[in-house]
């Protein structure tokens, strides 16, 4: 069974070339689809160069950002697999990795996660998480019991789960077409618990393989535009609590979270600009 793996790209760096070669050499067979959002690295250009005789890799050059939604939309508009592994580009995925996730899958399954770690093996507790709420985000950042991470030791097999990171998710191919895709309302960040969440309202499981570990380098593009991507996940933040919490439905509550979100905002712009000037 062919696993299309879409990954997208602007400015990610040179780390996409080994992510692209880990995708190709893993055991079952892939097409691994690049989705180029206006890049000016020259990275998309050279992968196409350097797989030229290679049908399983494909380049789409949109000229400019679309945004991450969107752009893995087009990417999966294009795959011929009956999977579809979404995948960032600063991952690096084993051999076995799609294997060992598409075991996880079944018919009430439509996303399955792993565990994403960084160079030192240490586990994101974005890998698995409960949807964030409003009161479970309050928590978080009270440091208080309830809040968005999932406490206790990492399952050693599938664990039904609200949220995986979006970093990697392998889908059904016809799971992620019922479902409409992800939403392209969201430009960045937040996209990926929109699209468990609407999957979970569909009556499909979302699994994290908690046997799966994942190198995961964590954001070269972010790095270089932090306000660009820091103004899209705040303002990615609100939409998803609009569409989701039970308590969006009280206009001054609306209207309180607004200003919450964006007066946080304002407050890491300084940390920002610094970041930048770096």
């Amino acid at each position: 069974m062919l696993t299309s793996v879409v990954v997208v790209l602007a400015n990610s760096g040179p780390l996409t070339r080994e992510c692209v070669a880990c995708a190709l050499a893993s055991d079952v067979p892939v097409e691994v689809i690049l989705v180029d959002n206006g890049s000016a690295d020259g990275v998309p250009e050279s992968i196409e160069r350097a797989h030229a005789g290679d049908d399983r890799v494909r380049v789409i050059y949109n000229r400019a950002n679309l945004g991450f939604g969107p752009a893995v939309n087009r990417g999966a508009a294009k795959a011929r697999g009956e999977r579809l592994l979404v995948l960032n580009p600063d991952c690096l995925v084993a051999p076995d990795t799609i294997a060992r996730m598409a075991a996880h899958l079944d018919r009430q399954t439509a996303i399955v996660g792993a565990v994403v770690c960084d160079d030192a093996g240490h586990a994101d507790p974005a890998s698995r998480r409960y949807d964030p709420l409003l009161r479970r985000a309050i928590n978080t950042k009270l440091g208080r019991a309830g809040g968005i991470d999932i406490a206790g030791p990492l399952p050693s097999g599938a664990e039904d789960v609200e949220i995986v990171s979006g970093a990697i998710l392998l889908m059904p191919r016809a799971a992620f077409e019922r479902l409409g895709g992800f939403d392209e309302t969201f430009f960045l960040h937040c996209e990926d618990m929109d699209l468990c969440r609407r999957a979970r309202d569909q009556g499909y499981r979302v699994v994290l393989a908690g046997d799966v570990r994942v190198l995961h380098g964590k954001g070269v593009s972010s790095r270089r535009r932090p306000v660009f991507v820091s103004w899209h996940k705040h303002r990615s933040m609100y939409l998803w609590f609009r569409r989701h919490d039970p308590s969006a439905r009280h206009a001054p509550m609306r209207a309180a979270v607004w200003a919450g979100i964006w007066a946080h905002f304002l407050l890491k712009l300084p940390g920002l600009w610094m970041r930048r000037r770096r």
